[in-house]
């Protein structure tokens, strides 16, 4: 079979491997459609933890059930499934366990024409997605999940700010969001990508660029209840001056650094919570595919290619231009 592996310090080549054996608790899934992630290019630049040079990466990924090991797994032989790419989360919903990873490194991926994988990995596609657009939503659709519901605890008519539309885990919550109607506004560096969000439904959004837009949308909206972001930097600063009252901030990611500073006493004063957040548990996955297929939520894709370009999309998932997820017909 073709697997993408990581064949050394930035390389990365598409190969001939032997399909896995599929061993006692597993199931062989054909796999059908994948999606890639910044992680993949993380992992690619070495910038992860536990790399193994020769895994087959990928945490996103569907297709269908062609074989199982276990007779009493037998009826999900020829299901369509979406594939959980957690491993080890642990017992507390909280907080992942020291052995925690996910599918794609050390432990083989999606990345591949075939995937040996725990069944209890497997959940059944929701229904209105076809496989392609369900391979978008693993990683993160949980992440931003967890963030909007676990910590954020959004609800209804409360004003929610998310940061950066042109991330994968931005536009989930920007959809989920929606779906529990939110007031969803959001910032983006590109004025093209502010115009697509306020087509797909947002209030508002600003250009994190000009510091004035920022200032302005401040005023004009009152605050926020809910901020959910993954660059960090400086622009904390902004948004802790933009929360209201008992406002929370979730971060799922830190790619422009650490603050110079933190504004301390605007915080306290204002009872305002910073909160961290990861990809999530086992029954937030199942609680996250549960709620896109209630409110009928499609991903936003960029594009859909072959499995056979997917070493060149690379450079494209850090793209400033791009805009939802790329998807691969495996």
């Amino acid at each position: 079979m073709k697997a993408l592996i990581l064949a050394g310090a930035g390389k990365i080549e598409l190969r001939d491997v032997p399909i896995p054996e599929v061993k006692p608790g597993c199931a062989l899934v054909k796999i059908k459609a994948i999606a890639l992630n910044r992680r993949d290019e993380w992992i690619r630049e070495g910038k992860y933890p536990k790399i193994k040079l020769g895994a087959i990466m990928g945490s996103d990924g569907a297709g269908v059930v062609e074989k199982v090991h276990d007779e009493d797994h037998q009826p999900w032989v020829g299901q369509e499934v979406i594939i959980n790419p957690n491993i080890d989360w642990g017992d507390n919903p909280n907080i992942q366990s020291r052995h925690y990873t996910i599918l794609g490194m050390p432990v083989d991926g999606t990345f591949a024409e075939y995937i040996s994988i725990p069944v209890d990995r497997l959940h059944h596609k929701p229904f209105h997605l076809d496989l392609l657009q369900a391979a978008a939503f693993p990683m993160g659709g949980l992440t931003a999940y967890r963030a909007l519901f676990k910590w954020g605890k959004l609800k209804a008519k409360k004003n929610v700010l998310i940061s950066g539309f042109g991330g994968g885990v931005a536009q989930f919550a920007f959809l989920f969001a929606k779906a529990a109607e939110a007031n969803v506004y959001i910032t983006s560096g590109s004025d093209s990508k502010l115009e697509r969000a306020r087509k797909l439904g947002a209030m508002g959004g600003f250009n994190y660029k000009r510091q004035s837009t920022l200032e302005d949308l401040w005023r004009t909206k009152g605050g926020f209840d809910l901020v959910i972001d993954s660059a960090g930097g400086d622009q904390l600063n902004n948004f802790i001056k933009m929360m209201k009252p008992q406002g929370k901030i979730v971060f799922y990611g830190a790619t422009n650094g650490l603050p110079s500073k933190v504004d301390l006493y605007r915080m306290f004063w204002n009872q305002i919570t910073l909160q961290g957040s990861t990809m999530g548990n086992d029954d937030e996955f199942s609680e996250m595919l549960a709620f896109v297929g209630k409110n009928q939520i499609k991903p936003l894709i960029d594009s859909i290619r072959p499995f056979s370009k997917i070493i060149e999309a690379f450079d494209d998932v850090v793209s400033a231009e791009k805009v939802g997820k790329i998807v691969f017909q495996v």
